[in-house]
C-alpha cells in the first residue's frame, strides 16, 4: 500500500511527547513490512535548527484556504529511515517561531487553529502536486484531524484524494483543539457543518470532534483507553461521537522502537547490560546517583520519573506524599520533567530540602531520559489517565519495575506483582491518592529489600516482554484494508 502520515511531530525531527515516537516508529515499521510510506510535518524553527539532512523540494506551493485566501509556502524533504520519505511544509508566517504549540510562558499560540488548518490543507495539496495518491492517509490528534474533513468535503478533481481512506489516531483525547467559531471561514468549511454532530462544541469549533465525524476509522493507543473513552470516564465529552463509529473505533496498543530503547545496545548509557548480567545496570545506577546528586549507594533503590508536569500525570498527588516516602523509607527519587510551574518549583525545592534523597532536573534531555530508565530500580507513573504511555514500556526493557495507576495503557502493559508466586512485571494501584501512592511505593520497596529473589525474577520477566511495533503495525494493516 501507499500510506501518507500527516502529523505535527515525528522523531527525530521534532518531539514534545510520545506522539513523535509513535509517528516515527510506526511509519518505519509499516515501511519495513513493504509499504510505501511518506510522512508530512510542519517545518518548525526547532527542525530547521537541527543538524539533519533536509533539502529543498518545492520552492513555492499555493494553498487555497477559505474566503478565497491563498497562502504560499515551500516544501522541504528529509529522510527518517531506510525507506521512509519525510516532507516539511515551510511557512515563516506559521512555523518560524520559538515553540511548537505554545510560547515560552506555556501559553497556546493564539493562531493555532489557523496554523494547523493551513498545515492540514497544505499536506493534502502536497500529495496532489507531487502526484502521490495514497491508499490511506493516517492523521494524528486534533492538529491534523481536519485532514479527514478536507478529504471528504473539498473538490479534489481528478487527483482522487476525495476517495482516499482516512484513519485518525487519538493519542490523548484531553487535547481536542477547541477554538472560536470565527476560524471556520478561514478553514474553508461550509457553515452547514457547524452543528453539534460535526464541528460545533458549545458555540466553538472542535477540531478533534470534526475529525472523528469524517474519518473512515478512528483508533486510539490502547484497548483499555478505548474502553475508558467509550464509557465516558475519560472521553472529555466525546463518548457519544466515538460510539457512533461503532466497530470503526478500536484501541491498538502502541509499540516501541527497541533499536533505540534496549540496554544491550543503547549508546547513550554508561554501560550496557542484559537480563543475563545486571552488572552494567549497577554502573548506570551509580552514574544516575551522581548526576542527580543522590547518595551513592547501590543498596538504596532509586525511583525514576520522566514526565511532563501536567495535571494528567498525577504528579501533584505524588508531591503530596513524596516527603513522607523519603522520610520513612530507604529510597531515592530522580525526577526529570517540566511544565506546571508549581511542580517545577516544588521538586527543585525538594531536591535541596531532601538533598541526597531527591534529585531534580527541570527540562527534557533525551540522553538523560535513557539514564533515568537504565539507572533506576523503579519507575513511577501515577497518571489520572494514560492513553498508552511509553515510559513504562521502556522501563520494562531496562529492568526498571513500573509503579503505575491501573488505567489505560498502563493497565494493558503491566502485570501485577503476585507476592505468593513472585510473578509479575510491576506494581499497580487503582485509586489515585497520596495514601495509595505511599502504600504501593512501600510495597515495591519492601519487595526490593525483603523478597530480592522476587525482585530479580520480576526484572527478568519484564525485560523479556515484547512490545515492538511488529504486532501493532500488523493491526494497523488490518484497519487500513478493512
Amino acid at each position: 500500500m501507499k500510506i501518507a502520515f500527516i502529523a505535527s511531530e515525528c522523531y527525530p525531527f521534532v518531539k514534545t511527547g510520545g506522539l513523535a515516537d509513535v509517528v516515527g516508529s510506526l511509519s518505519q515499521a509499516l515501511a519495513d513490512l513493504g509499504h510505501k510510506v511518506v510522512v508530512i510535518l510542519p517545518f518548525y524553527q526547532a527542525v530547521s535548527s537541527k543538524n539533519l539532512e533536509i533539502s529543498a523540494f518545492f520552492d513555492e506551493m499555493c494553498v487555497h484556504m477559505g474566503c478565497g485566501i491563498e497562502e504560499w509556502c515551500s516544501v522541504k524533504k528529509g529522510n527518517s529511515g531506510k525507506n521512509v520519505e519525510v516532507f516539511f511544509i515551510e511557512s515563516n508566517k506559521y512555523f518560524l517561531r520559538e515553540g511548537i504549540y505554545c510560547d515560552s510562558f506555556n501559553n497556546d499560540f493564539q493562531d493555532n487553529p489557523y496554523r494547523f488548518a493551513f498545515f492540514s490543507r497544505a499536506a493534502l495539496q502536497l500529495l496532489r502536486d507531487m502526484d502521490f495518491r495514497p491508499d490511506v492517509i493516517h492523521v494524528h490528534d486534533w492538529q491534523t484531524a481536519f485532514v479527514c474533513a478536507y478529504v471528504k468535503t473539498w473538490d479534489w478533481g481528478e487527483s482522487g484524494i476525495d476517495r482516499v481512506r482516512t484513519v485518525l489516531t487519538i493519542h490523548n483525547i484531553g487535547y481536542q483543539g477547541i477554538y472560536g467559531a470565527d476560524c471556520l471561514d478561514y478553514c474553508g468549511f461550509d457553515w452547514k457543518y457547524f452543528n453539534s454532530g460535526v464541528f460545533e462544541d458549545y458555540g466553538r469549533v472542535n477540531f478533534l470532534k470534526g475529525g472523528i465525524h469524517f474519518a473512515d476509522y478512528v483508533t486510539t493507543v490502547s484497548p483499555k483507553y478505548a474502553a475508558e473513552t467509550l464509557d465516558g470516564s475519560q472521553s472529555y465529552g466525546l463518548a457519544p461521537y466515538l460510539k457512533n463509529k461503532g466497530e470503526r473505533y478500536v484501541g491498538i496498543l502502541n509499540g516501541v522502537d527497541y533499536s533505540v530503547w534496549d540496554p544491550k545496545t543503547d549508546k547513550t548509557i554508561p554501560e550496557n547490560y542484559s537480563a543475563r548480567s545486571f552488572k552494567g545496570k549497577a554502573v548506570c545506577k551509580k552514574a544516575l546517583q551522581q548526576r542527580f546528586s543522590l547518595f551513592e549507594d547501590d543498596n538504596i533503590p532509586v525511583i525514576g520519573v520522566v514526565s511532563r508536569f501536567a495535571h494528567q500525570k498525577g504528579l501533584d498527588i505524588l508531591a503530596k506524599t513524596v516527603e513522607r516516602i523519603v522520610d520513612s523509607m530507604l529510597v531515592q527519587f530522580a525526577v526529570m520533567g517540566s511544565g506546571d510551574n508549581d511542580l517545577e518549583n516544588f521538586f527543585r525545592w525538594l531536591s535541596y530540602e531532601r538533598a541526597g534523597k531527591v534529585g531534580c532536573f527541570t527540562g527534557y534531555s533525551d540522553e538523560m531520559s535513557h539514564l533515568v530508565e537504565a539507572g533506576s530500580d523503579f519507575f513511577i507513573m501515577p497518571s489520572r489517565y494514560e492513553p498508552c504511555g511509553l515510559n513504562q514500556i521502556y522501563s520494562l526493557k531496562y529492568g526498571t519495575l513500573p509503579i503505575v495507576r491501573n488505567t489505560g495503557g498502563l493497565s494493558d502493559t503491566i502485570t501485577q506483582y503476585d507476592e505468593a508466586t513472585g510473578s509479575g512485571t510491576g506494581f499497580k494501584f487503582d485509586y489515585l491518592s497520596p495514601d495509595a501512592i505511599f502504600d504501593t511505593v512501600g510495597w515495591a520497596v519492601s519487595t526490593y529489600f525483603d523478597r530480592p529473589k522476587h525482585f530479580t525474577a520480576m526484572r527478568k520477566a519484564a525485560m523479556k516482554c515484547d512490545f515492538s511495533w511488529k504486532n501493532s503495525a500488523k493491526e494497523y494493516e488490518k484497519i487500513y484494508t478493512a
